[in-house]
């Protein structure tokens, strides 16, 4: 029998990618990515506001299905992962209604105020386990009410689903994605459909719900034709919220209690549970109760993440990052630290500029140059990693001995040792890849290989290279950050 081989088609914040997956169909522990396409995710700033440019996207993942095609004599499946919360419109004839609106747009301000009028902030954590962010979709619908746009909508589709709508001509809303919306009820893992009534959101804008590993379709023939494929070729359901991908890749020891941290543009830190945890005292801690693989509920807070890095080097005409690590790494530590899940760093220019305005609000430090700049950033992130790891055992009651970092973040060295110092925990850092491997993992075990959870995340410890990290340095300067922190933040 020979390798399964499919295609990953992973899109981020500000660029996709299509990976050509392998895995072993013999005895040996057999797991691979090759990266065969790479393409820009450039949003659009249109009059009416900032913009997805879909169409650059759907072009760039058929690219790259024919880049897989050439790489291999047989493409066995393919599955789609993005970001989350965002989504296209469908009119009566199945076509787009324009561009997706980009979660940065402002058309959200204030509206989460409006939404608690009809249903309170406390009611509508416990109905959906989702953490205020002001452009989860339930928010989006809300400000979309009374334009046209939505009048004319009769299907609403989520990035992945519309990328593979057009890839099949079949419609479904991919679940743990659909957890996002703040429309799902974790505990029933189905639509909560009081709170949709009481705000007046139509889920029959939404197709059937389908799990990871669902069929999804198959290459329609005109898109065997645009990439040279064979067919048939199977498109497969996975875990399309690309933070649901990375979290099932996490190469956790089976029995071993794990804290997890997804680092991109975003960092998801939190841990893996049996059951949401929707009490009050989760609600202003402001954690998240999402849809993982396997019955799984990712219990986490989202934090600014490598965006603010990323920004900045943006705004320093992108200089090479290794010498400018270096030089952060040899800055002094916690001497300028800013709160990572602040609202004022969300929206994109002059980064370095918002840093150094909080940094002199809280009567911290100002940093005045690229390296003490990003110092200030890695502490503050491995604070921020810390005080989320440290909550979420509290919230839920659960202890973890070790932390995985997971994604792009993984090849940061300089931030997984501190966030090993901060956390007071030893570091398991990679794969940097894990999106794309869990997308490929529940690609193959719907064919019949790699097995369960505990399977695939062995399969992984057991190929991918990983890097530890052992706590170092002064313990009581974190616990002070955190007392600080606390003590100088708002009550909720």
């Amino acid at each position: 029998m020979s390798d399964f081989q499919c295609a990953a088609v992973d899109l981020g914040a500000s660029s996709g990618r299509v990976m050509l997956g392998r895995v072993g169909s013999g005895t040996g522990a057999e797991l691979s990515l090759t990266e065969v396409h790479r393409f820009p995710n450039r949003p659009l700033r249109l009059p009416e506001g900032l913009r997805w440019d879909i169409l650059a996207l759907y072009g760039g993942v058929l690219d790259g299905l024919r880049a897989a095609g050439a790489a291999t004599d047989r493409l066995a499946s393919v599955g789609i992962d993005s970001w989350a919360v965002d989504y296209g419109l469908l009119d009566a004839d199945g076509r787009l209604l324009g561009n997706p609106v980009h979660y940065r747009d402002t058309r959200t301000e204030g509206v989460a105020e409006e939404v608690w009028r009809s249903v309170p902030a406390a009611e509508l954590y416990a109905a959906t386990g989702l953490q205020y962010v002001p452009f989860n979709t339930l928010y989006q619908l809300v400000a979309a009410r009374g334009s046209a746009q939505l009048a004319a909508a009769r299907q609403m589709l989520l990035i992945p689903d519309l990328l593979s709508r057009w890839l099949t001509g079949e419609a479904g809303t991919e679940l743990t994605n659909a957890s996002t919306t703040q429309l799902i009820d974790p505990r029933t893992r189905d639509w909560s459909y009081p709170t949709a009534e009481r705000l007046g959101i139509d889920l029959s804008l939404f197709p059937p719900l389908r799990r990871p590993g669902d069929p999804a379709g198959a290459l329609l023939p005109e898109v065997l034709a645009e990439t040279g494929l064979a067919g048939p070729v199977p498109v497969t359901t996975v875990g399309s919220h690309d933070t649901a991908s990375a979290v099932a890749a996490v190469p956790a020891a089976d029995g071993v209690p794990f804290a997890y941290v997804c680092t991109g543009t975003w960092s998801l830190a939190g841990l893996e549970l049996d059951a949401p945890v929707l009490t009050e005292a989760s609600r202003l801690a402001n954690f998240t109760n999402e849809l993982g693989l396997d019955g799984t509920v990712r219990y986490l807070r989202n934090i600014m993440g490598l965006w603010l890095l990323q920004e900045c080097l943006r705004e320093w005409d992108n200089p090479p990052l290794e010498p400018l690590l270096r030089d952060a790494a040899a800055e002094p530590g916690l001497r300028s630290v800013v709160d990572a899940g602040d609202p004022d760093f969300l929206a994109p220019g002059g980064m370095p500029g918002r840093i150094t305005a909080a940094c002199r609000k809280q009567g911290r430090r100002v940093p005045d140059t690229p390296a003490g700049i990003t110092r200030c950033i890695l502490d503050s992130l491995a604070l921020a990693h810390r005080r989320a790891v440290d909550e979420a055992q509290r919230l839920s009651g659960r202890h973890v001995d070790v932390v995985h970092i997971v994604g792009g973040g993984a090849r940061n060295a300089l931030l997984c040792q501190l966030t090993a110092d901060a956390c007071g925990l030893p570091v398991v850092a990679g794969p940097a890849e894990a999106a794309a491997f869990g997308n490929v993992l529940v690609q193959a075990r719907s064919h019949g290989l790699a097995g369960d959870l505990p399977r695939m995340r062995s399969l992984l410890a057991a190929t991918q290279p990983l890097a530890r990290y052992r706590p170092s340095g002064d313990r009581k300067a974190w616990d002070r950050q955190v007392e600080e922190y606390d003590g100088d933040a708002p009550s909720a």
